[in-house]
């Protein structure tokens, strides 16, 4: 390609200036009623045949010569302005017949360079039929039309970058996409009212056909499932979000949008692992974005509600316990490292906002400890414990892993404090209201103290527990050593 625009690139800024030209005199000509619009579209039909068949004369003659192609490119780029006038700019032809005509050419200049291995003469038709709806700026509300137009081109592009890995084909279609999607968003104004407005059903299409199309090109590229298509199916799933969003504000909760991206990820990822039987680092980000964008999404559960701080610490947990389970299981260390990392952060949410979270009553009446606040505590307890005998980082020495595993313990007792403060502050509130200044301190000292003692009875439990084993073993082995003597 780089070889291509070196030695091409003087033609290639001269045919875009002539399609420049050649479109802003057809508009000029249409502002000022010069010609009719039948004239005119066969003024158009009938240059574009003329210098497509010079073009194909041409290249007969002259193999290597890209005068020929750069010909057939600006025929194509001709007849793309014509089907862009007769159908988006003014009503006069109808879809299905845009959509045959630009089929017809779409499909020859595409037999065509796959055959003769014309590269050239792709670009210079992409450039010129992308360009074409951009600079005529449609008055006439054709957007169905318009989107027919695109998806004829997108779809011969993409065949022909897949198939001859001619990676700018995708490349400037993806973008001129997305841009003709901003200008027609911008220039018609249309309605965004309701969830299956016309704006949402154009922006999912691109995106679903974007991440399938490059989902086929990686994997017609040697199953290689990074590099390019990689980065940009991440950007195809930032723009779709960015305009779902901005259309369907205030009709469907972000956590919705960012759920579906993140489930389409998630089929991606799955989908390569099936494809490739690894664990591929593009399978990686796939899983990894779609996780994270539905975690992000479950966030906005509860939102408007004041329960909502209590509903994000029960899901968050369930989501670190659930993820701590899977990476003890298939001893997938980072993603137990991930359980840990959201395990403190909700830990320390927790703690900042519990005090001004309702306390999540189960029979309209408060019981202590059967309530959901006691089960966010009682959750992250548990879970810190469990890090505390079991997570082990193969890559810290077994020093480094004990001293974490008593940090990990130090921190659930601490939450089992939290869970005894809130639940006795909790008691006086609504039972004992009156006498609360006065014996809020005394039974909060009294239950602090006896969990202290409860953790010095199970600390010298443990002690005797392990000199009463110690001491069997010495004596059975002791019993051995005599045996063998005796023997």
């Amino acid at each position: 390609m780089q070889e291509m625009v070196n030695r091409h690139w003087t033609s290639l800024l001269g045919v875009l200036f002539v399609m420049a030209a050649f479109i802003t005199l057809f508009k000029y000509s249409i502002d000022q009623g010069w010609i009719t619009e039948s004239m005119k579209i066969g003024f158009g039909m009938i240059s574009g045949a003329g210098v497509g068949a010079a073009g194909l004369k041409l290249a007969s003659r002259l193999p290597r010569n890209p005068i020929g192609e750069i010909l057939i490119g600006m025929a194509a780029c001709i007849l793309y302005a014509t089907f862009s006038f007769a159908g988006i700019y003014y009503r006069l032809w109808e879809p299905m017949t845009v959509l045959l005509g630009m089929s017809a050419v779409t499909i020859g200049i595409s037999v065509y360079a796959y055959k003769f291995m014309s590269r050239l003469l792709m670009n210079i038709a992409m450039l010129g039929g992308l360009l074409s709806p951009l600079l005529m700026r449609p008055e006439t509300d054709q957007v169905f039309a318009l989107f027919l137009y695109l998806l004829v081109l997108n779809v011969a592009f993409l065949f022909l970058s897949i198939s001859r890995n001619w990676h700018e084909l995708r490349f400037i279609s993806f973008i001129g996409s997305w841009l003709m999607y901003i200008v027609y968003f911008i220039h018609y104004n249309p309605s965004t009212e309701g969830f299956w407005s016309m704006p949402f059903r154009y922006a999912l299409a691109a995106f679903l056909f974007y991440t399938i199309g490059l989902m086929v090109s990686s994997w017609s590229n040697k199953l290689s499932f990074e590099g390019i298509d990689l980065y940009m199916n991440a950007i195809n799933g930032i723009l779709f979000g960015f305009w779902a969003l901005f259309i369907l504000n205030g009709e469907v909760a972000y956590g919705y949008i960012l759920s579906f991206i993140g489930i389409v990820y998630l089929i991606g990822g799955f989908v390569i692992y099936m494809l490739t039987n690894k664990i591929t680092p593009s399978s990686g980000v796939y899983f990894l974005g779609g996780l994270l964008l539905i975690l992000v999404s479950v966030s906005s559960i509860g939102g408007g509600y004041e329960s909502k701080p209590l509903i994000t610490v029960l899901l968050w947990g369930c989501i670190a316990a659930i993820a701590a389970t899977i990476g003890y299981v298939k001893r997938w260390i980072l993603l137990s490292i991930g359980s840990l990392a959201i395990w403190f952060v909700v830990g320390c949410y927790w703690y900042v906002v519990n005090c001004d979270t309702p306390r999540g009553e189960w029979f309209g009446m408060y019981i202590p400890f059967l309530n959901w606040g006691a089960v966010a505590w009682m959750v992250l307890a548990a879970l810190g414990f469990f890090f505390s005998r079991r997570l082990v980082i193969p890559q810290l020495t077994d020093q480094a892993n004990r001293m974490l595993a008593r940090v990990y313990a130090l921190l659930s007792h601490l939450i089992v404090g939290g869970l005894l403060t809130r639940q006795i502050e909790n008691i006086f509130t609504e039972y004992m209201y009156d006498s609360a200044s006065s014996y809020l301190g005394l039974a909060l000292s009294v239950s602090w103290g006896c969990y202290a003692l409860l953790l010095i009875f199970c600390g010298g439990l443990i002690i005797a527990s392990c000199c009463f084993v110690h001491s069997v073993q010495r004596y059975l082995l002791s019993l051995q050593l005599k045996r063998c003597l005796w023997i």
